[in-house]
This record gives C-alpha cells, sequence and structure tokens, in this order.
C-alpha cells in the first residue's frame, strides 16, 4: 500500500488523540506521525518517548508521547479552536508549560482489599485505579508520600472501600486530607499520628461524611498568595504549580495595569487579590465560605486593602452599577465559566476586563457575550499548567 500525505498526522484533537490530513483520529499519535496501511505509526520528529511506565493507562496523563513543541501547539490551539467555535479572533500567544515534577496538589484514590491497598490516578474513562509507582508531574515532596500512605491505609482504612486522597504542598510541609472511612478503634487513630509524626507532615485531616477534622496539625496550615500567609482549610483549591500560578498572575498583571480600584470575581483564597498589592483597592468575592473567611483574615493581618465578601457569583451575580465603580475586573471562575456574571459585565462600563478560565469552551462563549456588548478581545495567554494533560488553561484580556 502507498503512503499518501493523508497517511500524516497534522493535529492533536482536544482529547489528545492525532487527526491525519482526512480526519481519521489515532490514539496516541503526535504531528508528522505516519499512520500505516495495518493501523500502526511510524514516529515522526515530534513523537517523544513517554517517561513514565505508568502512561498511558494512568488517567493523570494524555500527552507524554509529545514532544514540548507539540504539546506547547496543542495547548495553544485549544484556545484558538474555541474561540473559532464562537467566530472570536484574538492576538494568542504562545503557550507556557509547566516543568515536570512540580505539580503541588492532587487528588489520589485509593481501595483496600484485605491486605492490598491500591493508589494513585484512575484510567481514563475508567473508576480503575493505576496503583502508581513512579510519577513524572507531582512534586517529588508529594509522590514521596504515596508509599507510605498505601502501607498507612492498609491500617486505618476500612476494608473493601475506596476513599480520596488530596495533597497539597503548603508553607509547613505536606497537607494530607483522607476522604472515606476510615477504621475505628485506638489502632487505628493511633496508626494515623504515628504516620503523620513519622512523615513530618503539615497536617493530616479525616472526613468521613461530616467534614474535615484535623487529626494532626502541630502549627497552623498557611499557603503563602501575594507575600501573605493565607490560612489553608482542607481540600481547598490551589492553583496547580508554582511556575504555572507565577504565568497566570503575570498575564493578569499586565492585563489590569494602572488599575487603582479592582473587583476579583471567584476570589478564592485570593491568588489574584493578594497579588494586586497594597497600593491596589480590591474587592474579593467567593462564595466558599471558608475561602473567603481565610481571605479575609489574612488580608487584615497583613494590613492589605481588601473588601471580601462572602456571595454566590451565579446566583448574585455584581450588577452593572456594582461594577462601574471598578477601574477593572478580574473573574476566575470554575470550568462552567460565569455566564451569568459576564452578562452583568457586557451591560456593564468598566474599561478593562482580565478573565482568567480552566475552560476555553466557556471562556470562548463569555467572551463571545462580552464581544457582542461592545468589548474588544486583546489577546489571550494559554497556560498548560497541567503538564502532558488535555486541561488548558488561560488569561486573556478584553477591553471596552
Amino acid at each position: 500500500m502507498s503512503l499518501i500525505d493523508d497517511d500524516v498526522i497534522v493535529r492533536v484533537a482536544a482529547r489528545g488523540e492525532g487527526v491525519t490530513a482526512d480526519g481519521v483520529h489515532v490514539p496516541f499519535a503526535a504531528p508528522g506521525d505516519r499512520l500505516l496501511g495495518d493501523g500502526s505509526i511510524e514516529p515522526g520528529p515530534h513523537h517523544a518517548e513517554p517517561p513514565c511506565r505508568h502512561f498511558p493507562s494512568c488517567g493523570g496523563c494524555q500527552l507524554q508521547h509529545l514532544d514540548i513543541r507539540s504539546e506547547s501547539d496543542f495547548v495553544a490551539d485549544r484556545v484558538a479552536g474555541a474561540l473559532a467555535s464562537q467566530s472570536l479572533t484574538a492576538t494568542i500567544r504562545p503557550a507556557i508549560l509547566s516543568a515536570p515534577k512540580t505539580r503541588r496538589r492532587a487528588t489520589l484514590h485509593a481501595d483496600r482489599r484485605g491486605k492490598q491497598v491500591t493508589l494513585g490516578f484512575t484510567e481514563a474513562g475508567s473508576h480503575r485505579i493505576v496503583d502508581v509507582r513512579e510519577c513524572h508531574v507531582l512534586l517529588p515532596e508529594l509522590f514521596d508520600a504515596i508509599a507510605p500512605l498505601r502501607r498507612l491505609l492498609g491500617l486505618a482504612l476500612k476494608d473493601r472501600t475506596r476513599a480520596d486522597v488530596h495533597l497539597a504542598r503548603v508553607d509547613q510541609g505536606v497537607d494530607v486530607l483522607i476522604i472515606g472511612k476510615v477504621a475505628e478503634g485506638l489502632a487505628a487513630a493511633e496508626a494515623l499520628t504515628i504516620f503523620a509524626q513519622e512523615q513530618g507532615l503539615a497536617r493530616l485531616s479525616i472526613d468521613d461524611g461530616m467534614g474535615p477534622e484535623a487529626r494532626w496539625e502541630p502549627e497552623p496550615v498557611t499557603v503563602t498568595l501575594g507575600g501573605v500567609a493565607v490560612p489553608f482549610p482542607p481540600g481547598s483549591f490551589l492553583q496547580a504549580t508554582g511556575d504555572g500560578v507565577a504565568a497566570l498572575i503575570a498575564a493578569v498583571d499586565e492585563a489590569v495595569v494602572g488599575a487603582a480600584i479592582v473587583a476579583d470575581l471567584f476570589a478564592g483564597l485570593g491568588t489574584f487579590t493578594l497579588s494586586r498589592g497594597s497600593n491596589t483597592r480590591t474587592y474579593a468575592g467567593e462564595a466558599g465560605r471558608e475561602a473567603i473567611m481565610a481571605l479575609k483574615l489574612a488580608a487584615a493581618r497583613a494590613g492589605r486593602p481588601v473588601v471580601a465578601d462572602h456571595r454566590d457569583l451565579f446566583r448574585r451575580p455584581l450588577t452593572p452599577a456594582e461594577i462601574d465603580r471598578f477601574d477593572a475586573v478580574i473573574l476566575d471562575p470554575p470550568r462552567a465559566g460565569a455566564r451569568e456574571q459576564a452578562a452583568a459585565l457586557a451591560e456593564a462600563n468598566v474599561p478593562v476586563i482580565a478573565y482568567v478560565s480552566c475552560n476555553p469552551s466557556s471562556f470562548a462563549r463569555d467572551a463571545k457575550t462580552l464581544v457582542q456588548a461592545g468589548y474588544r478581545l486583546d489577546w489571550v495567554q494559554p497556560v498548560g499548567q497541567f503538564r502532558w494533560s488535555t486541561h488548558v488553561e488561560l488569561v486573556a484580556r478584553l477591553v471596552r
């Protein structure tokens, strides 16, 4: 069978499959690979050797077969495709990728069957857990906690049950939250304490259905955001990598430069609020009670000019009259986007919006609402904070 140009992989689709010129989707193929007649792949110049033994079964990574150039192109192309779907155009900057082994938070899944504990990420599209023995995305400190956790769960987790394990790198070290049914009795309780002590954890919390309870916390746990130590409630959201959040903050800083009064909507613990510094007056709106209370306390202690408001921006978005009090708005919604808040922004006259998104599709939908109301989509900065993943983030600047 002769090979034609249609057999060459020309791009990577949203779920990570390579796509030929005539539209055939090929799993784990990179741009420049060639699809052979028997269905196999002839690797091209952008096909990388996956560094991890668990790829591709582990659902934590989908793109380890791509070199850094094609992965960067994939991240930017995801943004371009989302904009095109809404008939939008903008300057799309080169993607910024986080380095390997820098992920500072992760959620693992555990399953105990007798003395056997499986702990790791699930397979893509499955509840089956891949028992992780190496990982090229996690910070070494987090990965080093996995083997001891596996042994602990063999004692502390009830037999024939599953649990989620949240790991986060905080100021004091590694924070662990186990969500699931732990065994009752003195032996299990002692095992938890001994484990936390021996591993030097910052905190060990258990949530058996009644909310997180700290079983070990030698000193209050914090994360430093914008130079301010913020209390960190167990399981709270934290941007995935240090270099990734630095890229997001730098883009937001550029987007709202010169703004003296700023609204940070969906503020969380204050990643973008506290990066405003002490010369900017900032309103922070957030529906999560624990997060906004932590931000309020931290800002007050640091003397930052922040008004922290516990507010559900889906049910009660800022009104156009409220929005027009600000020089700029920072918008950082969850994956569903900010349909209601975008509609209110469309009726307002705030001159600059910095939109931070973890979902190019919902961002493009909201951006179209704003553009139709007279905003111009200036530029978009794609960020691949979840290395080797199809998960894409971005910061966009919209101006009136």
